[in-house]
């Protein structure tokens, strides 16, 4: 959508709008994830959480980063705001953004100001980022205040527009408590929190969790329109892949503290090449059919302590492991549409449909 203004910066309820010779043009950040690494500072040293890893989120489009628990998720989600805490930091790599440049490096008030203006963000059990202690509202002026915001009832105006847009009462949320609003009601209030001060990156952890099937596909709905509507670049972090087939456009699976498979959606789920990914898919419960068709991963995942320190992170789980496994990390290499780290994909072995992993 295009439209002529008077030479300025104009938010309204579908987002900031930067002007350009008079022509307001919606504007959708690309992101460059180079080669980062995060260690956490433990007894036995500093171990990584997330290592080497490499990705780009383009402008305009959702990516849906899957794995189970304790796969590196969320901490390089945290990356993207630089937010990782101690005892854990960043350690190698970038995390370029359009408009701001490499965000690993900012500190103090240039990265105050990145968080909330540039990059939204939306925390696993939205209840936890709220104060319990202050409204909706109250928590909504603090915001604006933090960020220098001039006209605070255009922000409030904007929040009930927001929240509005999302099938609730704006009025009647902003005076409420966290504790007053049901949890598909605060994650509402968490993505709106997130989207009021006109971010274009913003990033959905968990989004779903903890919510009944029926709020599960309306925040899976919102997310999808206000995507479209407001122009953004969103990254959705979950364990679950029925979140991101049904909102994302790319794909990216992390094992380990690596991504092991990366690509569109639908070609990844129809055809996936790591044999981790496969797991996944064939864990999923199916409403129709053989009830013992879904089986379960074998084994269990790596933790800090336990990720192997060379080889394959995936090995102690996999059917197709070989000996160059024990001993050399998979380089991330391109598939057709997508980029694969498995020796067996390198050596052009396709993973058997009906082969199962063995722990």
């Amino acid at each position: 959508m295009t439209e002529r203004s008077e030479g300025t910066v104009k938010h309204s309820a579908f987002g900031a709008e930067s002007d350009e010779g008079g022509l307001r043009t919606k504007q959708a950040p690309g992101v460059r994830i180079d080669g980062l690494t995060v260690v956490y500072k433990t007894t036995a040293g500093e171990l990584p959480a997330v290592r080497d890893v490499s990705l780009e989120l383009k402008p305009g489009t959702i990516t849906g980063i899957v794995g189970e628990s304790g796969s590196g998720k969320s901490t390089m989600a945290l990356s993207l705001l630089n937010a990782v805490q101690p005892p854990g930091r960043i350690a190698a790599g970038r995390v370029d953004i359009d408009g701001l440049g490499d965000v690993a490096e900012f500190k103090g008030e240039q990265l105050r100001k990145a968080r909330g203006r540039h990059i939204g963000y939306v925390f696993q059990a939205a209840q936890n980022s709220l104060n319990p202690l202050k409204t909706v509202g109250k928590q909504l002026l603090d915001l604006g205040r933090s960020h220098g915001v001039e006209d605070l009832r255009a922000l409030v105006r904007e929040a009930k527009e927001l929240l509005g847009r999302m099938g609730l009462d704006g009025a009647r949320v902003l005076d409420s408590h966290q504790h007053e609003l049901s949890g598909g009601m605060r994650q509402r209030v968490g993505i709106m929190l997130a989207l009021v001060l006109n971010a274009h990156l913003v990033v959905l952890d968990e989004p779903t969790t903890a919510l009944d099937m029926i709020t599960q596909a309306n925040i899976l709905k919102i997310v999808r329109e206000v995507h479209a509507e407001r122009g953004l670049t969103t990254l959705v972090i979950t364990h679950d892949i029925g979140v991101v087939a049904e909102v994302a456009d790319r794909l990216a699976v992390m094992y380990g503290g690596r991504l092991v498979e990366q690509g569109p959606t639908r070609e990844v789920l129809a055809d996936p090449q790591h044999p981790y990914t496969r797991g996944l898919i064939r864990a999923i419960p199916r409403l129709v059919g053989d009830i013992n068709e879904a089986q379960a991963l074998p084994g269990r995942p790596p933790t800090l302590a336990t990720v192997p320190k060379e080889g394959c992170v995936f090995r102690e789980r996999c059917a197709l492991r070989m000996d160059v496994c024990d001993t050399v990390d998979p380089a991330a290499r391109p598939y057709g549409l997508r980029i694969v780290a498995c020796h067996a994909v390198d050596q052009a072995v396709k993973v058997p449909s009906g082969e199962g992993e063995h722990a």
